[in-house]
């Protein structure tokens, strides 16, 4: 049975956000970064849609599952379907603040019911051979002393699970949104480094604020592995640089305009089952951030992509005005 997956740097779950078009849209950026789907609950795996809820392109591999959830029943039922889709492993969701999450009993509230945690991550372990890990935060509420999630990240390792990643900042579950959870309290590294050097045997992640890759680099020195989050989203062409920096591939990575056309047959294929384009371009709005023509591609990918039978002379046009855009700077700067 594997344990964890090892690799440098990771794209964080996002709800609503690091869905099956955003992830195949990473992989023409990078190959190697472990991806995460959204969090799917344990629930809806067990009376939902599964081909809907996990189905995915193999070619977004590696891919983690992240599974909400508290009942070990049902967790187990989650692995299993994991595993009977191909996914490379599962996740547990010990870290989301919202309300409806903690009305479920799941998400950050179970930071102080590690043993529920454990007899869930147990449960998972027997149902599948995926390695399984646990992303939580650094602590809960008042319960937030580096005693506390020592604690909780003992007593759920004693199932054998050995992949922890830690979002550096507590979660105030009452009183505070998801929202400004991301931003307060105030981020913790010293806790996690501190975790990873009191547990050295475990593969010790850290989340939390990254948006830079120098950052990333300085993280590596204290942790095993670095997730970057939001960063991700909104500069996604960032990580252009990762497979030669961080995995040794000595391979040139695609243009951003190589990037969108190598897209065309993914999203030709999707508008042709009926999907609205711009449930895919929805994230590749930011491909061209701080580039000239930016603001034309993100206006033609947003005001043309929800109209009837758009498809991927969309994607062609907002290209072209990248291109042309790109020229006109080119030729203003031949004459300064």
């Amino acid at each position: 049975m594997a344990t964890a997956i090892e690799v440098p740097l990771s794209i964080a779950p996002m709800m609503d956000r690091t869905d099956r078009h955003y992830r195949y849209f990473m992989r023409q950026i990078t190959r190697h970064t472990l991806l995460y789907t959204e969090m799917v609950t344990a629930q809806a795996i067990l009376h939902g849609d599964r081909d809907h809820l996990l189905g995915f392109t193999p070619s977004e591999s590696p891919l983690v599952l992240q599974v909400g959830g508290d009942d070990p029943r049902m967790l187990a039922i989650s692995a299993h379907a994991a595993t009977d889709f191909g996914y490379d492993a599962i996740n547990l969701n010990v870290g989301c603040p919202s309300d409806r999450v903690r009305s479920g009993n799941f998400g950050a509230c179970l930071m102080a019911q590690p043993e529920r945690v454990a007899e869930g991550v147990a449960a998972m372990m027997s149902a599948s051979p995926l390695p399984v890990s646990v992303k939580h935060r650094i602590g809960i509420d008042d319960r937030d002393r580096y005693e506390d999630m020592a604690t909780f990240v003992d007593i759920v390792a004693q199932t054998g699970c050995r992949h922890f990643t830690v979002h550096a900042r507590k979660a105030w579950l009452q009183g505070l949104s998801p929202k400004d959870n991301r931003t307060v309290p105030p981020l913790r590294y010293g806790d996690v480094h501190r975790l990873k050097r009191d547990f050295p045997y475990l593969w010790i992640e850290i989340n939390g604020g990254l948006t830079r890759l120098e950052q990333v680099t300085e993280q590596l020195a204290q942790v095993d592995g670095v997730m970057v989050g939001r960063a991700a989203y909104d500069n996604p062409y960032l990580f252009s640089q990762v497979d030669q920096g961080f995995f040794a591939d000595p391979r040139a990575p695609l243009s951003r305009q190589q990037v969108a056309e190598a897209m065309l047959p993914y999203i030709d294929h999707w508008v042709r089952q009926g999907l609205k384009l711009n449930k895919i371009t929805r994230h590749m709005l930011m491909l061209f951030a701080g580039q000239p023509g930016s603001r034309l591609w993100k206006q033609t990918l947003t005001e043309e992509s929800s109209k009837p039978g758009a498809g991927v002379e969309v994607v062609r046009q907002a290209l072209t005005a990248v291109q042309r855009q790109s020229e006109i700077q080119a030729q203003l700067g031949s004459f300064v």
